[in-house]
């Protein structure tokens, strides 16, 4: 259900019949769970940065982006640096709106695993969102690598029996094959339609995604893949409010870049090993 001001909202004609806008609010007022807002405003700035999830997410299946692992991960050198880790960092004096674009509009010469891609996916649909001077003005030092994300994206996870299209979801490969790391999981966006984009999958339904996975199991394996309730998203209200935010904001401490080398691991397990590189360090 949804809820504006303390008050439950019961009507999604703000939005045309057969939208992309108009089906999200639909299976969101369907949904168990409840998503309160302070505001109209603040309710459509979610809808429109989830359509743009969605967006991007399609886009991004359509372009010539190839799935790599970190070792042979690349990018456009005119924008990045590709680290010995196989991140990109901004290069200094390039602009991140223009960089988030450019992996779209040159998708060939970029190559990424799966965690990478749900980032730039997020990226691409918050500068669709807010503009690139915005863009610029909250993300000024860009380094894309597995999880690791800005504090301003602000993105969360949690579980929950149903998601939302522009969700994030992970389907976990307990029991992968030793030889191919990478399909331990897939990071997926749920998209308007039921079906899910995983970045060197491409565009399954969940049926189609687990049998997939269960192909890259080890010969041992007795436990199939499988969907898991952990969902993941951006911080829409935070979001909401400093985009709106027109004057200088101070200095931001970054959170560490936890350079792990596991391909296609999901938000939650990067979490752990955000919390925990303080008494353990990174992981190897």
């Amino acid at each position: 259900m949804i809820e504006i001001s303390g008050v439950p909202f019961h009507s999604s004609t703000s939005w045309p019949a057969g939208s992309l806008e108009r089906s999200i609010v639909d299976q969101m007022m369907n949904s168990s769970a409840t998503f309160s807002y302070r505001s109209m405003n603040e309710q459509q700035f979610e809808v429109e940065l989830r359509r743009s999830i969605i967006r991007s997410s399609r886009i991004l299946n359509q372009s010539n982006a190839a799935f790599e692992v970190f070792e042979t991960s690349r990018s456009n050198p005119m924008y990045w640096y590709t680290t010995r880790y196989g991140g990109f960092q901004l290069r200094p004096g390039a602009r991140p709106s223009v960089a988030i674009d450019d992996i779209y509009r040159n998708s060939h010469m970029y190559g990424f695993e799966c965690a990478t891609a749900m980032v730039i996916v997020y990226y691409h649909a918050v500068l669709n969102v807010i503009g690139p001077a915005k863009f610029d003005q909250l993300f000024p030092d860009l380094y894309l690598y597995s999880w690791n994300f800005d504090p301003d994206l602000a993105l969360q996870t949690g579980f929950s029996a149903q998601f939302v299209p522009g969700d994030v979801v992970y389907f976990n490969n307990p029991q992968y094959h030793p030889q191919t790391p990478e399909w331990r999981g897939v990071n997926a966006v749920l998209l308007e339609d039921g079906t899910y984009y995983g970045h060197g999958m491409g565009i399954m339904r969940a049926d189609q995604m687990i049998a997939s996975l269960n192909e890259s199991r080890a010969p041992w394996a007795t436990q199939p893949a499988y969907l898991t309730n952990m969902v993941t998203r951006p911080g829409f209200a935070y979001l909401a409010s400093v985009a709106q935010i027109r004057s200088q904001r101070p200095e931001k401490v970054k959170y560490p870049v936890i350079e792990h080398n596991e391909c296609s691991i999901s938000f939650d397990r990067y979490v752990y090993y955000l919390n925990n590189t303080h008494l353990n360090g990174p992981t190897p």
